[in-house]
């Protein structure tokens, strides 16, 4: 089975690029999708075969997630049940027979660190969350986690250190999540890779350097790892300033 997600930084935008092109040739089982950007009835999209979740945010042109899934889950559920959290269109769970599959647009600290301390309140809750989920059947979670976890994971740890993405605080938030039974796929795989990322900046010609960040992940419940085949990243597929990332599961 292969799963895609992707923070699209804006469906219709990405649509007038080429991700009708990369959806058809991946050809997903699930492919998941964030930052959206879109209210309801703003976007028609035919995906044959694909049965369509979306969550909005209440703001107009902001957040939102969507799964588009071939396997017909036995249950859907939206937000985490927590309404401060659940206005921003940032989660989408997923049931299935064996696994629970949740998608999600973490909350970004902003600049000068402005939510940050909401942001550590969400990871608290979020963690809560999966682990409560995780008690019942492993779960496998992707999505923009807005967090380079080690400095591996981006370009210039050093002058980044007190930035949103890279702060002490949320790479321990990250460190607690994975410490409670999760796993980083990509991680799992390729424990040294270097100078692959999921994320660049749209200024300074940052892709085009490769100056980038490794902020969108599968991560999944530590006993999931035998069904684990591969973990991907995209980074030959254009069309927002995040790229693809993948897993394969036996």
């Amino acid at each position: 089975m292969k799963f895609i997600s992707w923070n699209v930084n804006g469906l219709r935008a990405c649509v007038g690029k080429n991700f009708m092109d990369f959806f058809k040739d991946i050809d997903a089982d699930i492919f998941s999708i964030q930052e959206t950007k879109l209210q309801e009835g703003q976007i028609d999209i035919a995906l044959d075969g694909y049965e369509q979740y979306w969550n909005y945010a209440e703001k107009k042109g902001y957040s939102g997630v969507a799964v588009f899934t071939k396997l017909k889950p036995l249950s859907v559920s939206y937000g985490i049940g927590i309404e401060k959290h659940d206005r921003e269109g940032r989660v989408i769970t997923l049931e299935f027979e064996d696994f629970y599959y949740v998608t999600c647009y973490t909350p970004n600290s902003q600049n000068e660190l402005a939510r940050l301390d909401y942001r550590m309140e969400w990871e608290d809750d979020f963690r809560a969350y999966l682990k409560a989920l995780d008690a019942k059947k492993p779960v496998i979670l992707c999505g923009d986690l807005n967090v380079a976890h080690n400095e591996i994971d981006l370009k210039n740890p050093k002058t980044n250190r007190k930035n949103a993405g890279f702060t002490d605080e949320e790479r321990g938030k990250f460190s607690e999540l994975l410490s409670a039974g999760f796993i980083d796929s990509f991680r799992y795989f390729y424990p040294d890779m270097e100078n692959i990322y999921s994320w660049w900046s749209y200024r300074f010609r940052a892709r085009e350097k490769n100056a980038g960040w490794r902020i969108d992940y599968y991560v999944v419940s530590e006993r999931f790892k035998d069904r684990l085949k591969d973990a991907k990243i995209h980074t030959e597929v254009f069309g927002s300033d995040h790229c693809p990332v993948e897993l394969e599961i036996r």
